[in-house]
């Protein structure tokens, strides 16, 4: 194939199809092998090595929990329900033993991404509390 059947097309429409099929398809597998290796990493409990100081949140994240050690009030009517950890990224406690909260975002209407998700016995007085600003995507435990 020479340069002058490409200018005419009468190759290039399929050899630019070609490579835009092979792009496509490349960018496809990275994304897949990131994810994969994303979702292997966070297969584990102890996976939450990640951590954020108190005063590394946001202000509406310090505000939350100082809600939660007092027990309310709330803004949201779903704080203070049960967190199923379904996920999978926190470590595995029964049933009943997580609970979550919404970190409200300046300028948003909705409840948006930010969760403050706490686990114990005694919800004012948890035995352990993380933060996620993606949606439960991923968490880091909160150290005073």
């Amino acid at each position: 194939m020479g340069l002058k059947q490409i200018r005419t097309g009468k190759w290039g429409g399929k050899l630019a199809s070609a490579a835009v099929l092979v792009v496509a398809l490349s960018a496809m597998a990275g994304t897949f092998l990131v994810q994969a290796r994303s979702s292997t990493q966070h297969a584990l409990p102890e996976s939450v090595v990640a951590s954020v100081a108190l005063t590394g949140l946001p202000v509406q994240g310090r505000e939350v929990l100082e809600q939660i050690h007092q027990g309310g009030p709330f803004r949201y009517e779903k704080d203070g329900t049960v967190f199923g950890n379904r996920e999978r990224l926190l470590p595995g406690q029964k049933r009943g033993y997580y609970r979550e909260y919404t970190v409200p975002t300046p300028g948003l209407r909705h409840r948006g991404a930010r969760r403050i998700v706490c686990g114990g016995a005694k919800p004012q007085a948890p035995d352990a509390c993380y933060y996620t600003e993606d949606h439960y995507s991923s968490f880091r435990l909160i150290v005073q």
